[in-house]
C-alpha cells in the first residue's frame, strides 16, 4: 500500500455538487475510475448521474449472495434500463464459507463474516483502479458524519469519492423520484438501509437510518469503509 497520497490539484472539492466531482473524477482518473454498487437507494441515484452525464464508468457489484431477492430485482432493473455491463468479483459460496467456518458465521462472527464476503472481494475489484465513487453519505450514521467527498485510502491504495456526502435522505429520495429512477422496493417496506438477509432488519421511525444493520450488536460497519489496515487472516 503507498504509504502518502499521491498529489492532486488544488480543487475545493467540498463545494463541488455531486454531478461536478463525477465529470472532474473521471477527467482526472479516466478509466481508472469505478463505481461499487450494492443496489440501496445510492446506488439508483449514482448509477443514474453516471448514465446522465454519459460518462463510461466502470460498475462493480459487491454481491455477497446473501442479498434479498429485491435487491437482485433491483439490480437487472438497472442494467437493463441503463444497459450496464457489471464487474463481479469472485467471492465463494455460502456452502464453502459453511465448510471453512462453521455454519452461520454472521452470527458467531460477523466481522469476519463481512469480510470474507465484502472487503477481500472488494480488495481485488479495486486493484485495477486509482478511484472509486462510493454512495456513503453523512447523515447515515454517527460513523460516517465526517466523510469527506474526497479522501485517500490507504487501505485500497485508492481516491474515495463520495459524490453524496453532502445530502440527506430526504434529498436522494427526492432525485430518484424526479427522475423516475428504478430502486429497492425493500425501502418501501421500512428497509431504509440494506445489506444482507441474516443482518438487516426494517428500522423504526425514531431510529437512525442504518440502525437495522447487524441490530442488537455494536458492529456498525461492514468493513469496507473502515481504513484501517487489513489485518492477515488464515
Amino acid at each position: 500500500m503507498a504509504a502518502t497520497a499521491p498529489q492532486l490539484p488544488d480543487v475545493d472539492f467540498e463545494s463541488m455538487p455531486a454531478e461536478e466531482l463525477i465529470r472532474w473524477s473521471h477527467a482526472e482518473f479516466g478509466t481508472r475510475l469505478v463505481l461499487t454498487c450494492s443496489w440501496q437507494k445510492q446506488s439508483s441515484a449514482l448509477v443514474h448521474m453516471v448514465s446522465e452525464l454519459g460518462l463510461p464508468i466502470d460498475v462493480v457489484e459487491l454481491d455477497t449472495q446473501l442479498f434479498f431477492k429485491e435487491s437482485y430485482e433491483t439490480r437487472e432493473a438497472l442494467v437493463e434500463r441503463y444497459g450496464l455491463t457489471l464487474i463481479r468479483p469472485e467471492v465463494i459460496t455460502v456452502a464453502e464459507q459453511h465448510k471453512r467456518e462453521g455454519p452461520n458465521l454472521w452470527e458467531s462472527d460477523p466481522d469476519r463474516c463481512c469480510h470474507i464476503r465484502k472487503v477481500e472481494p472488494l480488495l481485488a475489484a479495486l486493484e485495477p483502479y486509482d478511484a472509486w465513487i462510493s454512495g456513503i453519505r453523512r447523515d447515515q450514521s454517527p460513523s460516517r458524519a465526517s466523510t469527506p467527498k474526497l479522501e485517500w485510502s490507504e487501505r485500497y491504495d485508492v481516491w474515495k469519492v463520495h459524490p453524496l456526502a453532502d445530502w440527506d435522505e430526504k434529498r436522494v429520495w427526492a432525485y430518484i423520484h424526479v427522475n423516475e429512477i428504478p430502486y429497492n422496493p425493500l425501502h418501501d417496506t421500512g428497509y431504509r438501509s440494506i445489506g444482507c438477509i441474516p443482518c438487516t432488519r426494517p428500522t423504526r421511525p425514531d431510529e437512525e437510518e442504518r440502525a437495522g444493520r447487524w441490530a442488537g450488536s455494536d458492529k456498525l460497519e461492514c468493513g469496507i469503509h473502515l481504513d484501517e489496515p487489513i489485518k492477515e487472516t488464515t
